[in-house]
């Protein structure tokens, strides 16, 4: 089986000989950020969008001026041509690097940058017509942090909160913010459907901006479908007829049941993927086509 190759601050490395200092600010403090995406037909998708997302936030942290001059989408690209893969998950990693004190104010450090991709074709039908069973979790979002927007190496949060819902059988968590109002599940965000009309938790909930969910709203207003970003409390899921989950690697997936916190099952609308759900994904598949074909 051929080894896969992996981007490194640079360089193109076979697996087993990439390596990251014992010393690295992503390792001891979790001064890092990343961004998953997936790969169609050897074309990565909203590859610019996952960049810009990522330059963002190395802006809110002090990362800008080490990443001065790196090409990230250049990173990206070969390391999916290198491994010769067509449809796959990719991870691109960009952390403060070494440096030989605590995190401060110095701009000297060299940072390092990590692209892994491995082959990935994403979940069956079956799992898309059956949809996602998910529970509240015990653990919270904080709505108060701006931290809660980037997506950082601080990550056992959202960890915890999947592992959780595993050891229960469940697919997903949703965590619940300070407020006790839902933010968004461990590694996805959340949308509900109203009588036809979509909501999905604001920013100011405490929840990553995701490049799915904005899709989502795009594709929604241009399917004239009515979008608005509100706040949800745990019990509004009874009056809900729809609801799904997004993120980069499992598109849009119909959720079906919660578990509440006093673990009593909530089903949402029907129990199976309604209408909105499905012409939803629909159209973002017919955008991934458009934009990796040809």
């Amino acid at each position: 089986m051929r080894e896969e190759t992996v981007y490194i601050s640079g360089s193109l490395v076979p697996r087993s000989q990439a390596r990251v200092s014992a010393f690295d600010h992503g390792f001891l403090y979790g001064y890092a950020l990343f961004e998953t995406m997936r790969a169609y037909n050897g074309r990565i998708f909203l590859l610019e969008r996952h960049i810009r997302r990522l330059r963002d936030s190395a802006a809110t942290i002090g990362l800008t001026s080490c990443l001065a001059g790196i090409d990230l989408d250049k990173a990206c690209n070969d390391t999916l041509k290198a491994n010769n893969l067509r449809d796959a998950r990719l991870r691109l990693t960009v952390s403060r690097g070494e440096a030989g004190s605590f995190p401060g104010s110095d701009t000297d450090a060299t940072p390092t940058v990590l692209v892994t991709t491995t082959s990935y074709r994403g979940l069956s039908d079956q799992k898309y017509c059956q949809g996602f069973q998910v529970g509240i979790s015990s653990f919270r979002r904080c709505h108060q942090s701006p931290l809660s927007r980037l997506k950082s190496a601080n990550y056992l949060v959202s960890v915890l909160a999947k592992r959780e819902m595993e050891m229960a059988g469940l697919d997903e968590s949703l965590l619940l913010n300070g407020r006790d109002l839902i933010a968004e599940g461990s590694i996805s965000n959340v949308f509900f459907v109203s009588q036809s009309n979509l909501v999905t938790p604001p920013l100011e909930s405490g929840i990553l901006p995701g490049i799915t969910r904005k899709v989502v709203l795009e594709l929604a207003t241009a399917l004239k479908i009515n979008t608005s970003e509100i706040n949800i409390q745990a019990a509004d899921l009874t009056i809900f007829d729809e609801a799904f989950l997004t993120n980069s690697a499992m598109e849009i997936m119909p959720l079906v049941t919660v578990r509440d916190s006093s673990r009593k099952i909530v089903t949402i609308g029907s129990g199976k993927p309604g209408a909105v759900t499905k012409r939803l994904m629909t159209a973002y598949r017919e955008m991934v086509t458009r934009e990796t074909q040809g």
